[in-house]
C-alpha cells in the first residue's frame, strides 16, 4: 500500500504520537516526548501507511511567517522522501500571504542535511542547555521551600558556548533554517 499524505485528523493523535516519539528518539530531541498532541497548528499533515501514521508534519502560522513546529519520519520509513512529499504538500497548504517558511532544529546531521538539501538557509543561533542530575545545582536558586533543580532546561548566548559546555552534559547549538517566498 503506498504512503498517503493528509490532513491530520483528530483519530490520527495515538499514531501521531507515537510515530513522533520514536522518530525522535535517535536526535537531539529524545527526551521531548508528549502524551498529548499540543493545539492545533495552521497546517497539520500526516503520511499514513495502511492506518499508521509514519510521517508528521506541522506548521504554525504568526503573519507573514510560517515555522515548522514537528517534522518526523517514523524509524522504519525513513529514506522513503516522506518528509520531502510532507513539506511539498504544506508549502501548498500555506496562507498565499508568507514570505517565509523557517524552523529551529539542534545538531542532528541528517535534519542539517535535509534542511540544507531543501534550499533553508541558515541563520540565528543560540544554546539550548539541560541541566540534568548529574550537573552541579552550583548557581541555581528556588523558592526557600524548593530544593535546587534537579532537572532544567534553559538558553544561553553561544558566545558562552565553552563555558556552557564546561559546566553541563548536554547542550546544544540550536539553529534557525530559513527559505523566503519572495
Amino acid at each position: 500500500m503506498p504512503i498517503e499524505i493528509r490532513i491530520y485528523d483528530p483519530t490520527d493523535e495515538s499514531s501521531w504520537l507515537r510515530c513522533r516519539a520514536l522518530s525522535f528518539l535517535s536526535t537531539c530531541y529524545y527526551d521531548d516526548v508528549w502524551t498529548k498532541r499540543p493545539a492545533t497548528p495552521a497546517v497539520q499533515l500526516v503520511a499514513a501507511h495502511d492506518g499508521t501514521i509514519v510521517g508528521i508534519l506541522d506548521v504554525e502560522v504568526e503573519r507573514e511567517l510560517a515555522t515548522i513546529d514537528t517534522v518526523a519520519t517514523h524509524p522504519d520509513y525513513t529514506g522513503q522522501g516522506i518528509a520531502s512529499k510532507l513539506l511539498a504538500r504544506a508549502r501548498a497548504e500555506l496562507p498565499d500571504n508568507i514570505t517565509t517558511l523557517d524552523a529551529w532544529t539542534r545538531e542532528d546531521e541528517p535534519a542539517l542535511a535535509w534542511y540544507r538539501a531543501r534550499g533553508f538557509v541558515e541563520s540565528e543561533h543560540y544554546l539550548h542547555v539541560y541541566k540534568g542530575w548529574e550537573d552541579s545545582s552550583e548557581g541555581w536558586m528556588s523558592p526557600a521551600q524548593l530544593s535546587a533543580p534537579i532537572t532544567a532546561f534553559c538558553h544561553a548566548a553561544l558566545e558562552d558556548e565553552a563555558d556552557i559546555r564546561a559546566r553541563f552534559s548536554r547542550v546544544y547549538v540550536c539553529r534557525r533554517f530559513s527559505q523566503s517566498f519572495t
